[in-house]
């Protein structure tokens, strides 16, 4: 457990699976809180200015939402995996009146969360708690074919469940979208970048365009890093790549088309039958010093 005695740490909690949670003051952002989960940063973000983004991932996630359809008008989104709801909180502020479902398997620090950095009355925002695969089924059926936005950042303490990496949980997914609906996808892995070029090919087997956001030394795979992988059942406007690339974090590189081909680079679709996790990343990576 955090020693509450540091005066960034916010709030403290133990978890009903023994791991610790906390929220704790960026020492460098005023404004800015990070969750930690059993010493690894889950999210980060502002509750008095959501549309302040800290993790660079998170960034070029949002720099997508804003491109689709007309800015500030609402969306129909949905998000696996919570953290402290960082994305959601975004769309709310950026786009008001979107309808938004939040799906997370703990619960316990779904309300964690809310109980120090309470979402505004306003939200739009809807959670509703279980594994994201299994609760896809459960959705509203006026949902199907209707999502304009599909976040997808589920993970099991520092690794992806396997589950949620497969060809057949990616239709799912794309049976909701609309038919210019984007799905945006958290990808992590180290050098060699195996699973992440899995992942590629996976949404390639489903979706008609896909492209790859990332740092340039991250998609060379020469460091650990994250990935976004965006997908669509129409195609991506290619106007999208130096508003992109201009909005940051810098630097960044989108990779579609024949470079996504060469990322691919011959990794097969990953399916139910021979899905893995994510790589674990070694512990001082994510880690969070104590002082």
């Amino acid at each position: 457990m955090a020693d509450r005695r540091d005066d960034s740490v916010i709030a403290s909690t133990r978890l009903p699976g023994g791991q610790d949670a906390v929220l704790e003051r960026d020492r460098f952002r005023p404004g800015m809180v990070t969750l930690v989960v059993d010493g690894t940063p889950q999210s980060q973000v502002d509750p008095d200015d959501p549309t302040l983004l800290g993790f660079e991932y998170v960034q070029r996630i949002g720099n997508v939402i804003d491109l689709i359809g007309d800015p500030g008008q609402p969306l129909t989104a949905l998000h696996l995996g919570a953290g402290a709801l960082t994305l959601p909180r975004y769309v709310a502020a950026t786009r008001p009146g979107s309808r938004q479902q939040v799906i997370e398997i703990e619960q316990p620090l779904v309300e964690f969360v809310r109980e120090h950095l309470p979402l505004p009355k306003d939200s739009g925002i809807r959670v509703r708690y279980g594994d994201a695969r299994e609760k896809l089924g459960s959705l509203p059926p006026s949902m199907s074919g209707s999502v304009d936005l599909v976040v997808v950042d589920v993970f099991s303490g520092a690794r992806i469940p396997a589950h949620v990496t497969t060809v057949e949980f990616y239709r799912q997914v794309a049976a909701l979208l609309a038919p210019g609906g984007i799905v945006a996808v958290n990808i992590a892995d180290g050098p060699g970048l195996a699973f992440a070029r899995g992942q590629a090919a996976t949404l390639d087997d489903v979706f008609p365009q896909v492209a790859a956001l990332a740092e340039t030394q991250i998609l060379k795979g020469r460091r650990f890093g994250n990935i976004v992988l965006v997908a669509s059942p129409s195609e991506l406007p290619f106007e999208w790549l130096p508003r992109i690339l201009a909005a940051g974090p810098h630097p960044a590189k989108v990779v579609m088309e024949r470079e996504l081909r060469d990322f691919i680079a011959g990794a097969s679709a990953v399916t139910d039958a021979v899905a893995t996790p994510s790589p674990l990343p070694g512990r001082s990576i994510f880690q969070v010093p104590r002082g």
